[in-house]
């Protein structure tokens, strides 16, 4: 019988992606994320390609609900060979219009994600002699990304856990692997969160996760992942943006420091305005005025095509 998959957070972007290539190698699918109906589109992308899938609304914060997951795939699919957690929220905006809420939503998916997932697995392969378990971390996890800080702090804690995992299924054949992606071109700007000067963080958000040379190819990115996964690797560093932070954070901290400090007081700046919520990226376009609006548009069409392909508009 084919080996299980599950993808947490496969909905749409990488996830999916990462879903589908597993499938492509002959594993059957179990996926989840909080949309019922993003999982019901992602369905159809994965069964078009005549691969077996199994859907469940989980919120990977939640460890019972994970727990829950984990109990009724393996009742029903059998033993989970492969676990990927995906599962992120971007939260773009300077410290000033920042609140607790963002941090413990960030941590609540990219950090408690992965530890609830983990531990309803860890101890049923580790018991089986064989499993692998994949977190996807980020090049914010190694290096703190200006108006990121609720992300970088989770996906930092992710790199931590994700690692140290590793080290304790030392020889019981479960390995444990960190991926830490940079930029990918998944359109996720338009299903990022944004504050503060919403127009202003869009401007320069939108462009990084949509041009060529900044930003990574998906699907590329989909095929070394599930390598690395597969075959038990300790770490996967994606993109040579992402190996020279790294590299240089760790020769020159106190440089680098200062480098990201001064691109941090370039940005905008400021906390939101009184009443301002935070709203996805694609609705801080529908505010645009039209000349902003067509200039964002042309310069995230590459962007905006991958937002077509992988289910990245909202259902509404």
């Amino acid at each position: 019988m084919a080996p299980v998959a599950l993808v947490a957070g496969a909905s749409r972007g990488l996830g999916l992606l990462l879903a589908r290539e597993l499938g492509r190698r002959g594993h059957r699918l179990v996926i989840c994320a909080r949309s019922a109906g993003e999982l019901e589109i992602a369905r159809s992308h994965l069964e078009a390609d005549g691969l077996t899938v199994r859907t469940a609304v989980c919120d990977v914060s939640d460890a019972e609900a994970v727990e829950a997951l984990v109990d009724d795939t393996e009742r029903i699919e059998g033993p989970v060979a492969v676990a990927i957690v995906v599962a992120g929220v971007i939260q773009v905006g300077p410290l000033a219009s920042l609140t607790r809420a963002h941090f413990e939503e960030a941590l609540g998916v990219m950090l408690w994600g992965p530890v609830h997932v983990g531990l309803a697995l860890a101890g049923r392969m580790r018991a089986r002699g064989h499993g692998r378990i994949g977190v996807i971390t980020s090049v914010g996890g190694l290096v703190p990304v200006p108006h990121l800080l609720p992300y970088s702090t989770a996906k930092f804690a992710a790199v931590g856990f994700a690692a140290g995992l590793r080290d304790e299924l030392a020889g019981t054949g479960v390995k444990v692997t960190t991926v830490a992606p940079g930029l990918m071109r998944t359109g996720s700007h338009l299903r990022a969160e944004f504050t503060g000067n919403q127009a202003a963080e869009y401007a320069w958000f939108a462009p990084a996760a949509s041009l060529p040379v900044v930003t990574m190819d998906p699907e590329h990115a989909a095929v070394r992942i599930v390598d690395a996964v597969l075959a038990g690797r300790a770490y996967l560093l994606l993109s040579l943006l992402t190996k020279i932070a790294s590299r240089v954070n760790g020769l020159a901290p106190t440089t680098t420091a200062a480098l990201l400090g001064l691109t941090s007081r370039l940005l905008p700046s400021g906390p939101a305005p009184a009443g301002t919520s935070t709203i996805q990226g694609y609705q801080v376009e529908e505010r645009l005025k039209p000349l902003p609006s067509v200039l964002a548009k042309a310069v995230t069409i590459l962007g905006r095509r991958a937002a077509n392909r992988w289910n990245q508009h909202p259902v509404r």
